[in-house]
């Protein structure tokens, strides 16, 4: 808050709390979504004037030396945030910081944990259905998520949800979504997508949407789109960054809930309350798109294909360039009689696994709770468990850039 004024505890009590927990290394990026958040928390459809307070508790590392530069990142941080925060780092004693890692799986990513106004915790993490459904995720409990996610279906708007997209699906037109960082395969790609677009009659709109956290390269795409006049919009570096951390987050509210559902499941002395949306991966489309879609992601470049709200196709860069390509001489007949949606899907399935291989994922050990087992969401077969090492030739590099897990914010 832009106040240097202590308050008492007595501004929390009888009153919901939302901790917000990380270290000083939240970004600019970070704070301006979880102000806006805020900000819509407050005046949101669902808002629930006076019961919820937001706190901000730093997790620092009380075994090494505070510097004068730690204690400017801890008073800059908290300068721009427009809620609560502890006054003194040093509040945040050892055990404290430990029950925190230890009961709420704080592994250095930014948490929100819910306390209701007798303390009990009623969710311990509710950053991921904020940073889907915003305020409608009041009262922020698992049963509200899972509820949330019993409303929703595999839809356009799911995705881009809240970031100011146009009404091109409402007026009946074709939408590529697509990323990458390869300016080549992006070159081809719009080339393609427009000249099998005019052949087929079709209206079709394009938005680059870059990549989940290679931001540098993304601003250089960004930038070859605008000098080379290439018939495609693309988004702001934020908007990029908030598409990923949406999409990365739906996966991780449904891991949580899966999670939920098992530890109800395995202990004897709670009652069963909450069903799991989707036990199956296998049944759940929405889990089943975003899983491809951060797999893609991770391989190099993606793309989406949607019609009137529907998602037709969520595809690797490889696969969906070559069915473009082969249009004239191997589906375009098929366009009349199925519709271009499908036809277009059909021939994708047909030669995808000649042209590219399946899915994989990479998670950071960072991350609170991994999955024990995935299914794939091209094959449906159970995937393998692998450890990987990967190298960064000498550079100083995050050990986050090299998993899907953690979206790279930009700089501005």
């Amino acid at each position: 808050m832009e106040t240097n004024e202590q308050d008492s505890l007595e501004v929390l009590r009888r009153k919901n709390v939302m901790l917000i927990i990380s270290g000083l290394e939240l970004t600019p990026v970070e704070i301006r979504f979880l102000n806006l958040a805020y900000k819509l928390f407050k005046g949101g459809p669902r808002r629930a004037p006076g019961t919820y307070e937001w706190v901000w508790i730093p997790i620092v590392d009380l075994d090494s030396d505070w510097t004068e530069q730690k204690q400017k990142m801890f008073e800059s941080v908290k300068e721009r945030m427009n809620w609560y925060s502890v006054y003194d780092h040093s509040w945040i004693g050892k055990p404290v910081i430990t029950f925190i890692q230890r009961e709420w799986k704080y592994k250095n990513r930014p948490i929100i944990v819910v306390l209701d106004p007798q303390g009990e915790v009623t969710c311990l993490n509710a950053l991921y259905m904020l940073t889907i459904w915003g305020s409608l995720a009041y009262p922020f409990t698992s049963s509200r998520e899972e509820a949330l996610w019993k409303e929703e279906t595999l839809k356009l708007n799911l995705l881009i949800s809240g970031l100011e997209f146009t009404d091109w699906s409402l007026r009946g037109k074709y939408i590529f979504l697509y990323g990458g960082d390869d300016p080549d395969w992006i070159r081809r790609f719009v080339e393609e997508a427009r000249r099998v677009a005019t052949a087929a009659n079709i209206p079709l709109e394009m938005v680059y949407l870059g990549k989940g956290n290679r931001a540098e390269k993304v601003e250089k795409i960004r930038s070859i789109i605008t000098t080379e006049k290439l018939p495609t919009h693309y988004w702001s570096l934020y908007k990029i960054w908030l598409f990923w951390f949406r999409i990365q987050n739906m996966l991780f509210s449904k891991l949580q809930l899966k999670q939920i559902h098992n530890d109800y499941d395995n202990d004897d002395n709670k009652i069963h309350e909450i069903k799991m949306l989707l036990c199956n991966d296998d049944d759940d489309k929405v889990m089943h798109e975003i899983k491809k879609l951060l797999s893609f992601d991770k391989q190099g470049g993606w793309f989406i294909l949607s019609h009137v709200n529907r998602i037709e196709v969520t595809g690797n860069a490889t696969t969906g360039l070559q069915t473009l390509v082969e249009y004239d001489t191997l589906w375009k007949e098929h366009v009349d009689r199925d519709g271009f949606a499908k036809a277009f899907k059909d021939h994708y399935d047909k030669i995808l696994p000649i042209v590219s291989s399946c899915c994989k994922f990479q998670f950071s050990p960072k991350i609170e709770r991994i999955q024990e087992a995935l299914t794939c969401p091209e094959c449906r077969n159970n995937m393998h468990v692998l450890t990987t090492f990967q190298c960064c030739h000498g550079e100083k590099t995050a050990d986050d850039e090299f998993f899907f897990s953690t979206v790279t914010p930009p700089t501005n």
